[in-house]
């Protein structure tokens, strides 16, 4: 029956041609604009509104949700590709523009942000409640949406680098929502300024693909590479490399991976929609603007190489870190990064569908999978799985939906996890046969074991979790409507979510995506690898397995159901690599002894003393130009004036005394002394 709906579906949607989106398309420049706005409107006016400022919050994600849902509803029957833009400056030759573009990747993405975020803004009202920065909460996390919007919407890379820069921004505001703990703020600026070292290298590569286009346009870039420009194929690598840095940086790859689990400071919310929709999408949407550019073989295809690896060791590496988390929250971050590996690793298989396509799914089940942690520690006011346990009795929907997301990530057949991440193995078999050489074999049966670990560490959150004995000193409850309807829908959608592209049987997803001005030159599977498809899902249940093994059991204490250790590989694991610890020797004290006191000695006794000079000559100059010139010269003069103007005044006044007799006898005596002048003179 649901193969017959998903033939008929794929009858009717299958895109038959390209159009320009009409009045929708024309207009998609509000979905990054309506957010903005509202949210200066909650800023200055969202106390004094009946919700403080939550129901402008939701009102955008309502807005955004109908807009991308419908873009998405036009481009499943007509692919649209539509491009805008508003003139604000010229430097040069090169025109800075507000652009926005409407294809099928912005399309998807547009979806996936307004779909998820209404559901995560819901889910808010009710997590937040009582929150002594209520109000401004949800005005940084309204930027925080409008900012991926802006991104996204980017018809060109200047412009992305500011939507780039606000989702930063954002981000540092929420994940340092409670800076009163130290903690969380130490967090919030080792997010902000790992994503800032890794930005330098996307503006390197911005600049380096503009300058050689003579266009900072999306569109400009391609059409050069679609041409083959000599002078764009000189560069390429680099450049190529750049946007990649940059691209790691958001998305949380190895080594730049360590902000993302520290993140988890800020509140759950903002973690749902962070690891769904937001921020460390951000990276892989930027490889799957520019696919075109690591695709083809004159340009930037040796980076491909170097993407492959980054993410093949991101998704293994980061999932074993899971393993040993005993913070919910940060058990599913590090799950966030290896998923994030996964992506990277199709992108740079030239899987452009693949990828994207577990982005879709993975923001679902991801974005569920934080929103049913927060209503766990919004129950038992704890975030440790060491105080939790039995929740599935008393929490029977946050249960229900924590265990379809992890049965989804884990890529348990039919939920959405099980096609995208199927998907990523089949297009990684299809590179390794066809060109990707040792490194694509490798790379397979390390993301084949990626699953494994996925499985295993899921189901040791589910068991320490919701079975066993409850060991908190709380009075766990369920949430209240408001968190668990997002739960249930987010749970819809996780389960659901995956019959959109179904190789061999409906590849609406496929043709949605590639409604682009030029082709992606992309591999998409045309059918089912059933082995491939079978290998990896029953490595998923051996997975499940291993993990019911050891975690189902009772014992007195979570920590004795939780002694599972692997000798040797779990210290390391506890560690995180050692690679915190390698960016604190080779960086962080460096920057807070050496650097920091030559900083300080120069401060005091190089600009202090220049400045202190400069005001020491300043102040000597002032004395001359008082005491001489102003005090001995101008007011000298000014002075003497009004001196000899005040005693020529007095002299005046003693002549005017209002008697007549005076009067005449000063006329008489002026006429005498002029009649003499005259006799003498003349």
């Amino acid at each position: 029956m649901i193969a017959g709906f998903i033939a008929y579906a794929g009858e009717i949607h299958e895109p038959a041609h390209l159009v320009d989106g009409g009045v929708l398309a024309q207009y998609a420049w509000l979905i990054p604009l309506v957010p903005l706005v509202l949210m200066f409107a909650i800023v200055f006016f969202g106390k004094r509104l009946p919700y403080k400022g939550w129901e402008l919050a939701e009102a955008s994600m309502l807005f955004v949700a109908i807009y991308g849902v419908a873009l998405l509803v036009m481009n499943a029957n007509e692919g649209i590709t539509h491009e805008g833009s508003i003139e604000i400056a010229r430097i040069g030759s090169y025109t800075i523009e507000w652009g926005w573009v409407v294809d099928g990747l912005s399309i998807m993405m547009y979806a996936v942000v307004g779909v998820v975020g209404l559901a995560v803004f819901t889910y808010a009202k009710g997590y937040m409640e009582g929150d002594s920065r209520y109000t401004w909460f949800f005005a940084a996390f309204t930027l925080f949406a409008g900012a991926m919007l802006v991104l996204v919407s980017s018809a060109n890379m200047i412009q992305l680098l500011v939507g780039w820069e606000l989702v930063g921004l954002a981000s540092y505001l929420l994940i340092g929502h409670y800076w009163e703990d130290h903690s969380n703020n130490a967090a919030a600026i080792k997010a902000f300024l790992t994503n800032k070292i890794a930005d330098v290298g996307l503006v390197i590569g911005v600049i380096i693909v503009g300058v050689t286009v003579g266009s900072f346009r999306f569109g400009d870039i391609l059409s050069a590479v679609s041409a083959g420009d000599s002078a764009l194929a000189q560069v390429a690598f680099w450049a190529g490399l750049a946007l990649f840095i940059g691209a790691m940086g958001k998305s949380a790859q190895f080594p730049f991976h360590v902000w993302l689990p520290d993140a988890m400071a800020g509140p759950t919310p903002v973690s749902s929609l962070m690891h769904a929709a937001t921020m460390v999408t951000a990276g892989v949407y930027l490889l799957g603007r520019m696919f075109p550019f690591y695709q083809s073989d004159l340009f930037a295809a040796d980076v491909k190489t170097w993407i492959i690896i980054i993410g093949s060791i991101t998704l293994f590496a980061m999932g074993l870190l899971a393993l040993v988390q005993d913070d919910l929250k940060r058990v599913l971050a590090y799950s966030t990064v290896s998923q994030l590996g996964y992506m990277t690793v199709a992108m740079g298989a030239g899987a452009y569908t693949a990828g994207l396509f577990h982005l879709f799914t993975h923001a679902f089940f991801k974005g569920l999978l934080f929103l049913c942690a927060g209503s766990v520690i919004h129950a038992v006011h704890s975030n440790n799985m060491s105080d939790m346990g039995g929740l599935r009795k008393p929490m029977p929907w946050t249960y229900r939906t924590f265990l379809a997301g992890s049965l989804a990530l884990a890529g348990i057949f039919p939920l959405a996890g099980f096609w995208s991440k199927d998907e990523i193995l089949a297009s990684i078999s299809y590179d390794a046969g066809h060109g990707g050489g040792a490194i694509a074999s490798v790379v397979l049966w390390i993301a084949i074991a990626g699953a494994f670990v996925t499985a295993f560490y899921m189901a040791r959150a589910v068991y320490l979790t919701f079975f066993g004995e409850y060991q908190g000193q709380a009075h766990p409850h369920e949430s209240p409507r408001v968190m668990t309807y997002p739960m249930i829908g987010l749970a819809g959608l996780s389960i659901v979510g995956g019959f959109v592209n179904v190789p061999g049987l409906f590849t609406g997803f496929t043709e949605w995506l590639a409604a682009r001005p030029l082709p992606m030159g992309d591999h998409h599977a045309e059918s089912i690898d059933f082995a491939l498809a079978a290998t990896g899902l029953l490595v998923a249940l051996a997975g499940i397995a291993a993990g019911t093994r050891v975690w189902r059991r009772d014992a007195a204490t979570q920590r004795e159901r939780d002694r599972f250790r692997v000798p040797l590989l779990y210290p390391l694991l506890e560690h995180r690599y050692f690679v915190d610890d390698l960016y604190r020797v080779a960086l962080t004290d460096p920057i807070k002894g050496p650097v920091a006191r030559f900083i300080d000695w120069t401060n005091t006794y190089v600009i202090d003393a220049v400045v202190n000079a400069f005001g020491a000559v300043a102040k000597g100059l002032a004395r001359v130009v008082y005491g001489g010139f102003d005090q001995r010269g101008i007011d000298f003069v000014v002075n003497a004036v009004a001196g000899g103007t005040n005693e020529a005044g007095e002299m005046l006044r003693r002549t005017t005394t209002g008697r007549v007799q005076q009067y005449a006898g000063a006329l008489f005596g002026g006429a005498v002394l002029l009649v003499v002048g005259l006799l003498i003179f003349t």
